[in-house]
């Protein structure tokens, strides 16, 4: 029987990060992290806050530049890129940012139309409402379109943020803490809400995180960060089913804190 290291290396990398490091003034962040994502898989990076999380996935489409390494995003080396290459590349990899960033002064429509008419110029007014209304549905609000942001919950900031990262049909989708401030129920909705996005439009993701249960819920695959590099890889049951001290304190303590949020 093949190991998960052996079943890898017969997948499709989308991503390929070899000796990625990345310091701000004297202060080391990535050390030489090396890592894959292969087609159509959920990876999931964990780590405690300041370990490089979000880092790492601004470094994969070059909103941070690195210090040294190479990052290579469907076949493309991103530090090599010139600036329209680099937009185009963009154009292939959703980012849902943290913060959700969506248009305070804009409908939930025309900021979901926003992209569209930036990436898919050729589609007509017909199809970029069907599309509109396609990635509403998908993410649970089909009635949301005329709302304004303000009058949004988290949750559902978080919902119309994907409807705005899928809109434009990407290979790959980076998730910046999904599920931070929401509360146990309405992160695990948006957990599964990133695995319905995985079948329906064959994603391929990076799932950054600190949440136990959306990794969980999520993950294919498993990479846990700590002082800057890979201290380890694996799939969940690898991962809970570890000797390893500090693995195991960071799920206990992790459940801990689930469990008194609800």
């Amino acid at each position: 029987m093949m190991n998960s290291e052996q079943k890898n290396k017969e997948k499709e990398a989308v991503i390929n990060i070899e000796d990625l490091q990345i310091k701000f003034g004297s202060l080391e962040v990535l050390k030489g992290i090396s890592l894959q994502l292969y087609k159509g898989e959920n990876l999931v990076v964990l780590g405690k806050s300041g370990t490089g999380k979000s880092v790492l996935i601004k470094c994969i489409i070059r909103l941070l530049q690195s210090d040294q390494g190479q990052i290579n995003v469907l076949g493309e080396e991103v530090n090599s890129l010139k600036s329209k290459e680099l937009d185009e590349m963009r154009k292939q990899v959703g980012f849902l940012f943290q913060s959700g960033a969506l248009y305070d002064s804009m409908t939930v429509r025309q900021n979901l139309e926003f992209p569209l008419r930036r990436i898919k110029k050729d589609l007509s007014e017909k199809e970029i409402e069907d599309k509109v209304k396609e990635v509403l549905e998908n993410v649970g609000l089909p009635d949301s379109m005329y709302k304004m942001p303000s009058e949004l919950s988290g949750g559902m900031k978080k919902r119309i943020s994907l409807a705005r990262t899928i809109i434009v049909d990407p290979s790959i989708i980076l998730y910046d803490e999904p599920t931070t401030g929401l509360d146990p129920v309405t992160s695990h909705e948006i957990s599964l809400l990133i695995n319905d996005i995985q079948k329906k439009y064959k994603t391929s993701s990076i799932i950054i995180t600190h949440d136990i249960e959306c990794a969980r819920t999520v993950a294919n695959r498993i990479i846990m960060l700590q002082d800057g590099v890979v201290y380890k890889e694996g799939n969940l049951e690898e991962f809970e089913n570890t000797s390893d001290e500090l693995v195991n304190s960071y799920f206990q303590n992790q459940n801990t804190i689930n469990l008194n949020k609800i």
